[in-house]
């Protein structure tokens, strides 16, 4: 990162240079000159992170996933306040509801709305729901509910919209008649975490040992690089399930949570460090590095201060596109009954809720966990990508 800081200061003293010899005074020069030569002063003694910053601004793709990964999560935080309803709210009068139409004018006023529903058995005893125009549910917003905890700390009985008249199912009911909205967005509190704090302990083992790899060499390199070659030689989907299959029944839901966590954590670090690693090789040898070492700077404090400092925009590429694969991880596991269990509820516990193929034929809106599956991990990768793009910012 200095290397590239001090190269901005030599095209920015040339350009002085220039602008000297050319008689370029701000006294002489009209507006549209300054303008034009401040643009460029702001580009030559601009740093590396705000370079990085403007070429990704410049990126709408990564722009609009960046937005939608931080909606998710807003989303996920507050999954309590959005939710009409608790995990536990069941409508038995409404098994699987199909999803009701919002109409959000009435009489030329905005007054969002929901048609009524009413319950018919065919010939095949099978429920058919019709819905009665003539029977208005309103669409209240900011409306008491059911009571829940925000942040676990406060107690309220506010959601963000609902109905005092009826039953409001965006998405649907499941077979027991409970809501899919709420469902997804109480699901999303586990799955989005998850794929953090795996990728944040994972991020602390790869950053460390590959650093460390890469610094010191010899014997604690091949000592680094064999486990890594071990642990990547087994086929990552059966050791997930070898280890998640470990974890006991009856031990309880949050110490199953923290345990898938840690999994795979444990289990993905691996690919940073071999990155991590390469890095520093072509950074050790640099002259900041060699003046640290001159001035007395112990291996600790190179490590800490300069060297994973100078591989942080990587690290932040690298996050963003370990995120889907946590994701998509936990989602597998808890799918195949190995990972997270009812009662915790996960977008991959709502998948193997749904995994029956004629309930999918039937009743396809119970498969809407895998949309928001889908949605967030494009997402993360578009963030990805343009963030793998904007941490070189000295190539077009």
């Amino acid at each position: 990162m200095n290397t590239l800081h001090n190269r901005s200061e030599e095209l920015f003293q040339i350009y002085e240079a220039y602008a000297d010899a050319h008689g370029m005074v701000e006294e002489t020069e009209g507006a549209e000159d300054i303008a034009e030569r401040r643009r460029l002063e702001s580009i030559y003694a601009a740093s590396q992170w705000q370079l990085i910053w403007r070429k990704f601004t410049r990126n709408r793709v990564a722009l609009v996933g960046g937005v939608i990964v931080i909606i998710y999560y807003v989303v996920a935080l507050l999954a309590q306040f959005f939710a009409p309803y608790t995990l536990s709210t069941r409508f038995i009068e409404y098994i699987y509801l199909p999803p009701q139409r919002v109409h959000f004018f009435h009489d030329g006023k905005f007054e969002p709305y929901v048609y009524g529903i009413e319950l018919e058995i065919d010939e095949n005893l099978r429920k058919i729901y019709t819905t009665n125009p003539e029977k208005i549910v309103p669409v209240e917003f900011m409306v008491r509910g059911e009571p829940y905890e925000l942040f676990g700390i406060f107690k309220t009985d506010v959601h963000l919209f609902g109905s005092s008249e009826g039953a409001v199912s965006l998405l649907g009911t499941d077979r027991q008649g409970r809501d899919m909205f709420s469902r997804v967005l109480y699901g999303s509190q586990i799955s989005l975490t998850i794929g953090l704090l795996g990728v944040l302990m994972s991020l602390t083992f790869g950053s460390v040992l590959g650093v460390v790899s890469g610094y010191y060499g010899g014997w604690i390199d091949d000592l680094i690089q064999r486990m890594i070659e071990l642990v990547r030689s087994f086929p990552a989907i059966p050791l997930w399930m070898a280890l998640s299959a470990a974890v006991p029944a009856t031990w309880p839901p949050l110490r199953t949570y923290f345990v898938v966590t840690l999994i795979l954590s444990v289990i993905g670090w691996t690919w940073l460090a071999r990155q991590l690693r390469g890095k520093v090789l072509a950074l050790r040898n640099d002259d900041y590095i060699l003046a640290a070492k001159l001035a007395g700077a112990g291996d600790g404090r190179i490590i800490f201060k300069h060297l994973i400092p100078a591989t942080f925009s990587h690290i932040i590429v690298v996050a963003t596109l370990a995120m889907p694969s946590m994701i998509l991880a936990e989602t597998a596991l808890s799918f195949l009954g190995l990972g997270l269990r009812p009662p915790i509820t996960s977008w991959g516990v709502l998948l193997k809720e749904a995994q029956n193929l004629q309930s999918i034929a039937l009743y396809p809106w119970v498969f809407t966990p895998a949309l928001a599956i889908a949605i967030v991990i494009l997402a993360f990768n578009f963030l990805g990508d343009g963030l793998r793009d904007a941490s070189d910012p000295y190539t077009v």
